[in-house]
């Protein structure tokens, strides 16, 4: 199914994406509808200044939204889509896939196009903060990667991982402890908590200041990202990923670690050892089978590559 919505004055298209749906609309909830899905989209807005969407759902068909934001004039927002951090209610025998779980920072863009596919959990929130409200949250941090997400005039977009901390608040805002007077406050409180734990992870990153990019560069990275989580099994080669990319190898090494905090080859190490454990947990395979399927050939060394990553062996994490 394929929508155009728009978003006018940054208020969000949850309503729009439910009357194209044929969603049923119970107060601040958005329940999908049996013959497209199940599960539902809920949200908060507290001004111009913070607004805060929710998805807990599936869906039986792909769907690609194309979306055209018409913001306030003078109005800067900067976006926080925390994805894949609640518990999956995946039942024994259902064939949905989880959603990646990562954090994208990036400026609120004129449009943007959003696809959701069928058969996929989705478990976010998207945190939309006004740039004044940020800074006198975080104004008082000096790290170069918070004052660009701050203060940049530029096309920008980080991305990190999901700390357990982070999966706690989550969890936490699933099932509502308070009365229906205060659960406003209560929401906020726990959506400016998500952001703490966001610019926590910020803060952890190398010190470098912040290069510029354009809208070609930031998806010739993603380019790049995504054939390294389709291609674990082979271990990345720069140059032909920067030919690929049409970049020099020493833009894409700053721009890809500016970007993800991470440099190429141990961001898809990463990858490769996250996906070792999906199989090894969700898909019950051995030790040896998932070695091979990513690619090693020296079981030994997958071993420790996982220890490393993971922090505990294969076959003692497949037992747990």
């Amino acid at each position: 199914m394929n929508l155009s919505l728009t978003d006018k004055q940054g208020s969000g298209i949850m309503f729009e994406f439910a009357r194209a749906i044929g969603a049923i609309v119970q107060g601040r909830f958005i329940y999908i509808p049996e013959n497209k899905g199940a599960g539902y989209i809920t949200g908060f807005s507290w001004g111009n200044d913070l607004r805060m969407l929710i998805r807990h759902y599936h869906l039986n068909e792909d769907i690609f939204i194309e979306r055209t934001n018409e913001l306030a004039e003078g109005q800067e927002d900067v976006i926080f889509l925390l994805s894949g951090i609640f518990p999956s209610p995946v039942k024994p025998g259902e064939s949905l896939l989880p959603e990646k779980a990562h954090v994208m920072i990036c400026m609120h863009a004129v449009s943007s196009i959003m696809t959701m596919p069928s058969n996929t959990l989705f478990g976010s929130v998207t945190i939309a903060v006004s740039r004044p409200y940020l800074r006198q949250l975080f104004g008082q941090l000096a790290h170069p990667v918070v004052i660009s997400v701050l203060e940049a005039r530029d096309t920008f977009v980080y991305e990190t991982s999901v700390s357990p901390q982070i999966i706690k608040t989550a969890s936490d805002m699933l099932h509502q402890p308070v009365p229906d007077s205060i659960e406003s406050h209560y929401y906020k409180l726990k959506c400016e908590e998500l952001l703490c734990h966001i610019f926590s992870l910020l803060l952890q990153r190398e010190a470098v200041p912040a290069s510029g990019m354009r809208i070609d560069d930031i998806k010739a990275i993603y380019a790049i990202k995504n054939h390294l989580q389709s291609h674990l099994d082979e271990p990345p080669t720069i140059g032909s990923l920067a030919r690929d990319a049409g970049m020099s190898e020493p833009k894409l090494r700053k721009l890809f670690k500016q970007t993800f905090g991470k440099g190429v080859f141990e961001f898809y190490q990463s990858a490769r050892m996250q996906e070792a454990a999906q199989l090894l947990k969700e898909k019950h395979l051995t030790v040896s089978e998932v070695g091979y399927q990513l690619g090693f050939t020296n079981l030994s060394h997958f071993a420790r590559v996982f220890e490393e990553h993971i922090g505990i062996k294969p076959k003692k994490y497949s037992g747990i």
